[in-house]
């Protein structure tokens, strides 16, 4: 193939941004019969940076097009910049595009440039090069203070991992020490394509957990919160540490589950986080270790699909302290999600499991992105994700949704 007739240019534009900068020099271009071989744009305070690789003919062409270029930037109020590239560099810039590649997310509730300068530099003592950034959240006022403030950037990355173990450990790290969160995923087709959300209840979903809760009306409350605490943190078997709790809540009122139902603290960017997910067509479940009479309240409250939790055994109006069916365990919610999935016809990877305790491990680790949401130090270091600086919707940034996608569904009815 005979290539020695062709140039290729680097177009590199800047100025202020405004309509028709694209167009006036893409026009330009289609002048001359340019091949557009890459094109890239972005807007900062609406100041432009605007990339266009282009493929033209030698000779005749090439000189009579860069200087109508600079004719239109002039026009325009821009500048330009022209950058030769050669086919051989081009060549083995193609071949890069077959590298891995990842998204990274950080989230916080500001972000700061020591918690950015920290993560990349964990990204480049990888050898990962960055090649694109985005923010996933709104502008936000220095004056006016937002009642729930949340920052999310997306890097786009590429190149092979040379220790992800410690890379891992690195991310995990600066989370501990500089309060940020870190989200790590393969760029694949099921990141693209996640279908099905699965939530554990208690300390997930709401911001409690209920037996405890159902533990202080019974007068029992210290025993029974010191065994969910050895249980979140996988100390003792939850199968077992369930049975000793609801051994405790024998003689309990009835009346007393509607109260607590109605009072539950929903954790805050569940409602934000459930409408969107409905809206963009997701199914979700909560898998629960708690109890069924709570997560179908929920369920109602929230649009939950499905609901998968322990059955309270009722006799005469009182708790009989027993259950009914089989306990919902960690490795129970992996099954149901595997269920769910296999229902609605969805691949195991476009799944995602949120929870926060040793026993949602199971879940998470099944999933094709496993979410510990302000999870025991334990589960965190388990997981493959983590979100503790901001609420539930931080989820939607994980899957890539710009608030501008959420606040469009927000204004629906």
């Amino acid at each position: 193939m005979i290539v020695e007739d062709k140039e290729i240019i680097l177009l590199k534009v800047s100025g202020q941004d405004k309509p028709g900068v694209t167009a006036g020099l893409t026009s330009i271009l289609a002048n001359y019969d340019a091949i557009v071989l890459d094109i890239g744009q972005a807007d900062i305070h609406d100041t432009l940076s605007l990339g266009i690789l282009f493929e033209i003919k030698s000779g005749s062409s090439s000189g009579p097009v860069l200087k109508d270029l600079l004719f239109k930037a002039y026009e325009l109020g821009i500048k330009v910049k022209f950058i030769p590239i050669t086919i051989a560099d081009y060549e083995i810039w193609v071949k890069t595009q077959h590298k891995q590649r990842y998204i990274i997310n950080i989230l916080g509730e500001t972000l700061t440039a020591v918690q950015l300068s920290a993560v990349t530099r964990i990204m480049s003592d990888q050898n990962l090069n960055i090649d694109a950034i985005k923010r996933l959240t709104g502008r936000v006022s220095i004056i006016e203070k937002e009642e729930f403030p949340r920052s999310c950037v997306q890097l786009s990355v590429a190149g092979h991992i040379e220790d992800k173990n410690s890379m891992t450990a690195s991310f995990m790290e600066i989370s501990r020490t500089l309060n940020v969160d870190i989200s790590f995923q393969e760029d694949n087709m099921y990141r693209r394509n996640r279908r099905l959300v699965c939530f554990d209840m208690d300390s997930t979903l709401i911001q409690t957990e209920v037996i405890d809760e159902l533990a202080d009306l019974a007068g029992v409350g210290e025993q029974v919160r010191a065994i969910t605490e050895s249980a979140m943190n996988g100390e003792i078997d939850f199968s077992e540490s369930f049975k000793q709790r609801m051994a405790l809540l024998e003689g309990l009122s009835e009346d007393v589950l509607k109260t607590v139902a109605e009072n539950l603290p929903i954790t805050q960017g569940a409602h934000r986080l459930m409408k969107a997910l409905k809206y963009y067509g997701y199914k979700t479940a909560i898998l629960s270790g708690g109890f069924t009479y709570f997560g179908h309240y929920l369920q109602k409250e929230l649009g939950i699909d499905y609901v998968h939790a322990n059955e309270l055994e009722i006799i005469d109006g009182k708790l009989t302290g027993k259950y009914l069916g089989e306990i919902v365990d960690g490795e129970k919610k992996a099954e149901y999600l595997k269920a769910i999935a296999e229902k609605e016809g969805i691949h195991i990877n476009q799944t995602i499991a949120v929870g926060d305790g040793a026993n949602d491990l199971p879940m998470l680790n099944l999933a094709g992105l496993g979410i510990a949401f302000h999870a025991k130090p334990t589960v965190k270091e388990s997981a493959s994700t983590s979100i503790s600086s901001l609420g539930l919707d931080g989820v939607l940034y994980l899957l890539g949704y710009h608030d501008r996608h959420i606040d469009m569904m927000e204004e629906l009815p």
